[in-house]
């Protein structure tokens, strides 16, 4: 269950990091709103996610999740561009959040 903790909270994440977008600087109330509950609700995921996994694996495994999420919305709201770089970066980010998925207990 704790793994599926962190995968909610890796979502949520996403959530509020897109929703920042939104938020135009905390100027637009409702998306400012949404924006902070995504906050709340990633940080009391991680925080359930935590009692049972290892800090450092936990936290970035939820960064990592974050961050391919937030690029893949970037690129399909915000119209971001798609290089190749970026796929690989994407990559390897994946790959190092399976690996530390996979050795860990």
């Amino acid at each position: 269950m704790h793994w599926m903790f962190l995968f909610v909270a890796g979502l949520f994440e996403i959530s509020w990091a897109v929703g920042l977008k939104f938020t135009h600087g905390f100027s637009n109330l409702i998306p400012s709103i949404l924006t902070v509950l995504g906050m709340i609700a990633s940080f009391y995921f991680l925080s359930l996610a935590l009692k049972n996994l290892p800090l450092g694996t936990a936290y970035a495994i939820w960064t990592g999740i974050g961050t391919i999420g937030t690029v893949v919305f970037g690129i399909i709201l915000f119209k971001e561009p798609v290089t190749a770089m970026k796929l690989v970066c994407i990559m390897l980010i994946t790959s190092g959040i399976t690996g530390l998925k996979l050795l860990t207990h």
